[in-house]
């Protein structure tokens, strides 16, 4: 699955209309989830370091830029993380309208949090969303509305839909769709364990973005054919839709795997994000504590327990806002990444690669454009948008701004500089 799955797309329909919908879903994946792809495949088959992006922009460009790229990478995942338990809560009141009330789905949120937390430092193997009968499963409320939306044809003009209260326009829309198809670089570490790299990786990652891209654009197509209006769309209301189309039990379908859905990315997550942490406090680009581990599970107690703080932090702020604010600062990470590709190929011409960009140097330095193109649409968002009284852009900028301060704090610490990067490693697997 790729961030969401099909779960938590619905607001696209509702900023944009049922075409440029399905436009945007069919566009977005090639300007940014294939560049990313590629980038992250050469990358990762070149330099398979234990902290990955940060290592990567550190070999690049010194220790500066890899402190902020680990820095942006970091924050970026705090608002990541907290959009997980907010689609649990988004699901869960389409069944129980009780969780709506005086604050309990922040609550219901929070235990989505310590529990996943608990559950990681344990050492609790749950099941992942990695395996196919699974992602089946999950899916299967969706074929269901596909088969049966058409015999529902026009039917649905003039149904009567729960009031939505979303805000979301096409910019919103088109920030929810690059984030629903973010997740690419966890593929791409299978770069150096295909037969024939450089021919088999690309055309397995253009297979994968066609087969996400049918999968959220065929329920759409569908729905569109019973007439629905587009302003019924908002977070959660697959659950609501479906209803109307297969009745209650694919109503109860939908919910079930929309909390699943969210619960397991957000558990699967957790351990993925806490060894950014504790790479860098290996590396003694943050204090030692957080490089503490287990005695028993070997994992990162301290890193999540101070990242589950940030995550529960930011749950009060809302689906779209926590999309834009994860874009802004991933994209400002992704933006290095892609600096560092090329750096690397100027710098290390000889350097080993299984998986090369396409486009020899051209490719290397051109692949991002598209990407970054798009990213230039979060920011004209995040101006629209507040928090704590200012705009999301601005508050953005704070963010980035600290790791600058971070960094020269941290150096004026450790006089003696950090410990050099490690030798390349394969990555232990999730």
């Amino acid at each position: 699955m790729v961030s969401g799955g099909t779960y938590g797309t619905e607001d696209i329909v509702h900023g944009a209309g049922y075409g440029r919908a399905i436009l945007i879903l069919l566009i977005t994946p090639l300007l940014w989830s294939l560049p990313t792809a590629f980038m992250i495949g050469e990358l990762s088959s070149a330099l398979p370091y234990e902290g990955g992006y940060y290592a990567w922009v550190r070999r690049a460009m010194g220790n500066f830029w890899g402190f902020q790229e680990a820095w942006l990478s970091l924050v970026a995942s705090i608002f990541d993380m907290a959009i997980y338990p907010t689609l649990f809560v988004a699901y869960l009141t389409r069944m129980f309208p009780y969780f709506q009330e005086n604050n309990r789905g922040w609550w219901v949120a929070l235990f989505v949090v310590v529990a996943c937390a608990l559950l990681n430092i344990a050492g609790v193997k749950v099941v992942s969303l990695t395996s196919l009968w699974l992602f089946l499963a999950l899916s299967a409320p969706f074929v269901a509305v596909v088969i049966l939306a058409p015999f529902k044809m026009g039917a649905l003009a003039n149904a009567v839909t729960k009031p939505t209260t979303s805000t979301v326009d096409i910019l919103g829309g088109l920030l929810i769709c690059m984030w629903n198809y973010m997740g690419w670089d966890n593929a791409s570490t299978i770069a150096t364990e295909v037969e024939r790299p450089q021919r088999t990786y690309p055309r397995a990652m253009l297979v994968a973005v066609c087969i996400v891209a049918v999968s959220y654009v065929l329920p759409f197509a569908a729905m569109w054919t019973t007439g629905l209006k587009a302003t019924a769309w908002e977070t959660g209301s697959w659950a609501d839709i479906a209803g109307l189309v297969g009745g209650p039990l694919l109503r109860i379908g939908v919910v079930l795997g929309g909390i699943i859905s969210a619960f397991g990315m957000f558990n699967a997550l957790v351990m993925s994000y806490s060894r950014l942490p504790l790479a860098m406090a290996q590396d003694g680009m943050l204090p030692a504590v957080f490089g503490k581990l287990h005695k028993k599970s070997r994992a990162p107690w301290v890193a999540i327990i101070a990242l589950a703080i940030g995550w529960a932090m930011c749950l009060g702020l809302g689906f779209a806002r926590l999309v834009t604010l994860d874009i802004l600062l991933y994209g400002a990470s992704l933006l290095l990444e892609f600096v560092a590709l090329a750096v690397l190929r100027f710098r290390e011409p000889t350097l080993k690669r299984p998986f090369r960009v396409p486009g020899g140097l051209f490719g290397a330095i051109c692949i991002g454009i598209p990407s970054m193109l798009l990213l230039g649409f979060s920011v004209v968002r995040s101006e629209h948008e507040s928090i704590l009284g200012m705009s999301s852009f601005a508050f953005g900028m704070i963010l980035i701004a600290a790791g600058f301060v971070a960094y020269f704090v941290n150096h004026a610490l450790r006089p003696a500089g950090w410990s050099a990067p490690a030798e390349a490693k394969p990555q232990p697997a999730a």
